[in-house]
């Protein structure tokens, strides 16, 4: 049930009193430098929609929603990291790790607010239908063994191009090309696990590693607040707000609904809805307040647009450009070889002409100017991995379609996908204060 404006008010400054360890001194009444919702001020918000901003700050009940999630982390999660002192980071994870695996009854001594991350997991949402969600996995089981292993560096890069949203990954020290690769194959091995058959029902292993993410974030947050010494409420809001999840768990869906209503239709079908449910449901084990899942595909729109229009314009050389640079140069195959190095390079130019036409609707120059400099090379790479992906993906549709062929190209793909978890390595969803930089950045004039 969505909450009124003043219910979420209270939500957020109950922080305070129930993780002072965390948010004692947190001032949440304030509106942080980062949140704009002046018409004269410039926000980060991408095209076309720049020009319909008005339109889209007119919506106030939802600009006032987006505000308060600015200023909101995750109360469970939080709770729980806030025991870092006591516990030690190891010790929470292994503790999590058990719960996840064998429920709470297995942990010895569980702490209470263990007890309550892993409840409030385990809360079945009304509008939750397992069997679309099933069925969601599988309809996105070929874009995820075909598509996703050329476009999630692009897809990664495109969180760095905001300093208010890129702080807290620049926080943690994902500096260098070694840990942006170790943070890249964290994000493919979380999706590609979440559509896994059964991955997200209680034991399965999709709702492990969202446990394992929010506890993360939570990590990071209580890091940057308490331990880095550093961190501006005033000028950056909380660490990892709900609203900067959205954009990583929401936007195939987003840019599905614009389409849909692009064509004039104001409903999803089965299929389409199967795919939403699969997202809303991720979104949810990862925390996302459900006020922030809309499940139409105008809700989906307007959401999204808001968050993208509220935001303060600001790309920051030393955080943004930096974390870009990282990310683009980082070796993401295991191997040495010839064959890993080919790879290597062919993913890599498609990966960058994917960022600069999806992101940067194909301006070149723009993309220099954040270090992105695009070759004949990287065009001839993107080209032939897009004829590639879309050869294949087409043949695994056409067998979707084939009863007998149906099942043996899950088959195939679920193999295929466990292949790609195998090379992304164990995902371990940590981060180490002891590697944490000043969260230091101009503030905006």
């Amino acid at each position: 049930m969505p909450v009124s404006i003043e219910e979420l008010k209270r939500k957020v400054a109950a922080q305070r009193e129930a993780i002072p360890a965390l948010y004692g001194d947190v001032d949440f009444a304030i509106k942080p430098e980062r949140f704009v919702d002046d018409l004269e001020i410039e926000a980060s918000g991408h095209d076309p929609f720049r020009s319909r901003r008005a339109e889209i700050l007119a919506q106030t009940d939802k600009v006032e929603m987006v505000r308060a999630y600015t200023m909101l982390g995750d109360t469970v999660a939080d709770a729980y990291a806030a025991l870092m002192p006591k516990y030690g980071f190891r010790g929470l994870i292994s503790m999590l790790t058990l719960a996840c695996d064998e429920g709470i009854k297995a942990v010895t001594d569980a702490p209470p607010e263990l007890a309550a991350f892993i409840g409030a997991m385990e809360q079945t949402p009304d509008w939750l239908d397992m069997g679309l969600v099933n069925e969601g996995a599988r309809l996105e089981r070929n874009g995820t063994a075909n598509y996703a292993p050329f476009a999630i560096r692009g897809a990664f890069i495109a969180t760095f191009m905001n300093k208010y949203a890129a702080l807290p990954m620049a926080l943690t020290g994902t500096l260098s090309n070694e840990t942006s690769a170790k943070r890249v194959k964290e994000t493919a091995s979380f999706f590609a696990t979440s559509v896994l058959p059964g991955a997200l029902e209680r034991r399965g292993p999709g709702f492990r590693a969202a446990a394992m993410v929010r506890l993360m974030h939570s990590m990071v947050r209580f890091n940057a607040l308490r331990r880095s010494g550093n961190w501006d409420v005033s000028t950056f809001g909380i660490p990892i707000p709900q609203v900067d999840q959205m954009p990583a768990g929401l936007i195939p869906i987003f840019l599905m609904s614009f389409k849909i209503l692009a064509e004039g239709r104001t409903e999803f079908t089965p299929a389409e809805r199967a795919r939403v449910e699969l997202a809303r449901y991720r979104c949810y084990l990862l925390g996302l307040p459900e006020d922030l899942l809309a499940d139409t595909p105008q809700g989906i729109v307007d959401i999204m647009l808001v968050r993208d229009q509220t935001l303060r314009k600001g790309f920051d050389d030393a955080t943004c450009g930096v974390l870009l640079r990282a990310t683009l140069e980082a070796y993401l195959p295991n191997g040495e070889g010839p064959g890993a190095r080919l790879y290597n390079r062919f993913e890599k130019g498609f990966s960058k002409v994917f960022f600069v036409l999806a992101f940067l609707r194909g301006d070149r120059a723009k993309a220099a100017e954040m270090g992105v400099r695009l070759s004949a090379l990287d065009y001839a790479c993107f080209a032939a991995c897009s004829l590639l992906v879309q050869l294949r993906m087409k043949a695994y549709d056409l067998a979707d379609k084939i009863p007998g062929l149906r099942e043996a190209a899950d088959r195939r793909l679920v193999a295929k996908i466990r292949r790609l978890l195998d090379g992304y390595g164990h995902a371990e969803f940590t981060t180490d204060a002891a590697k944490y930089r000043p969260a230091v950045v101009a503030k905006a004039a």
